[in-house]
């Protein structure tokens, strides 16, 4: 059975940092591109970041880039996203995901999804 855990959310004042992570099990980490979504209250779910199942290829959102970084350690499957310079606008609950197939990486039809993490930055 496979699961996506996401942790590191909480409550940060604008211009603070956190880290996400997400935990994969009962699957290839090491074949699965893997990405960030977001979606805050009353508004679409939205691409935030991704990594190929390598490493070697990244893709951030235009209002994230410079700001956030999507990592990933395949011997311990898991990914990660160091959130930097926070805005009030990146509150919302954040989505890790994961897909093996050969698929645009930035559009939100994956395969397997954790259960979110909330993230609120206050002004």
């Amino acid at each position: 059975q496979v699961q996506l855990v996401d942790s590191g959310g909480g409550l940060v004042q604008a211009g603070g940092s956190l880290r996400l992570s997400c935990a994969a099990s009962g699957l290839t980490f090491s074949i699965y591109n893997m990405a960030w979504f977001r979606q805050a209250p009353g508004k679409e779910r939205e691409f935030v970041a991704a990594i190929t199942w390598t490493g070697g290829g990244l893709y951030y959102a235009d209002y994230v880039k410079g700001r956030f970084t999507i990592s990933r350690d395949n011997a311990k499957n898991t990914l990660s996203l160091q959130m930097d310079s926070l805005k009030p606008e990146d509150t919302a609950v954040y989505y890790c995901a994961a897909d093996s197939r050969p698929r645009p990486i930035t559009d939100d039809q994956y395969d397997y999804w954790g259960q979110g993490a909330q993230v609120t930055v206050s002004s």
